[in-house]
């Protein structure tokens, strides 16, 4: 089984790997839910870490309905992750009715080879996630990373399994959103998936005495003067309590 931990650093980049997390997810703007990550930032965590390293493909926070400008921005983007030595790419968009845009999904897989795609998130938006199972195989990515359509795994375990049934083995399908060292072995034991997806953060305090409370630099004032960080000792308990879980048939071949 494999754990891929979400990161936006190279201290949670390495955390992570000495963790034994095998795969990272690239990102800035977490808390917009992943954007694309600067040019410096891919090519540091490249530099310290020898994991494969996923990098997210999003040009802004909001929906996933793009923009010719902005599917521009994305080609770029991926031929920029390229060249800064990305293992794979991390992308979804939608149409206006809220279903994968194949088309043009499948003109970024097809940029990115031979690197693997995973579609992110996106999935959870659309109608039907366990529908939208076929379109995202049919693009030609290689992995789908949900919910389950809800807020977290454990709220979405029902339509995770059936992502999983429905994918008979042709896409990974990876739970993401709330993964613990506490539930991670009862999603894997439910689901019968095989991959898993956490961010693995913990809130750290500024290290700044001065602190100036009358201005914020952004919307989000209550996070400035705290960050979130990977802890290695958190990635291990989700790797242990990983290697722990029991086997589950869900999903598995009929004789």
């Amino acid at each position: 089984m494999v754990l891929e931990v979400c990161i936006d650093s190279v201290e949670s980049a390495i955390a992570a790997e000495r963790g034994g997390s095998k795969r990272v997810e690239l990102c800035s703007g977490l808390f917009e839910g992943g954007l694309t990550p600067g040019a410096g930032l891919i090519a540091s965590v490249r530099r310290h870490v020898a994991i494969d390293m996923f990098v997210m493909i999003r040009p802004r926070g909001g929906d996933f309905l793009y923009s010719d400008l902005e599917f521009e921005v994305m080609r770029e983007e991926i031929a920029s992750a390229r060249r800064l030595g990305a293992d794979g790419l991390v992308l979804g968009l939608l149409d206006e009715d809220g279903r994968v845009d194949l088309d043009r999904t499948r003109e970024l897989v097809n940029l990115a080879a031979p690197l693997p795609v995973t579609f992110h998130r996106a999935i959870d938006m659309t109608p039907d996630p366990a529908a939208a199972v076929e379109d995202v195989i049919a693009t030609g990515a290689r992995r789908i990373l949900t919910s389950g359509g809800a807020s977290s795994v454990t709220q979405g375990m029902a339509e995770i399994t059936r992502m999983v049934k429905a994918a008979r083995g042709r896409v990974a399908i990876m739970p993401g959103g709330g993964i613990s060292p506490e539930n991670i072995a009862t999603v894997a034991l439910a689901t019968g998936a095989n991959e898993f997806h956490s961010s693995a953060r913990t809130a750290v305090a500024s290290a700044m005495n001065f602190r100036k409370q009358a201005i914020a630099m952004g919307d989000l004032r209550d996070r400035e003067f705290q960050s979130y960080i990977v802890r290695e000792e958190r990635v291990r308990a989700l790797v242990q309590a990983l290697a722990a879980a029991p086997a589950s048939t869900v999903g598995a071949p009929a004789d």
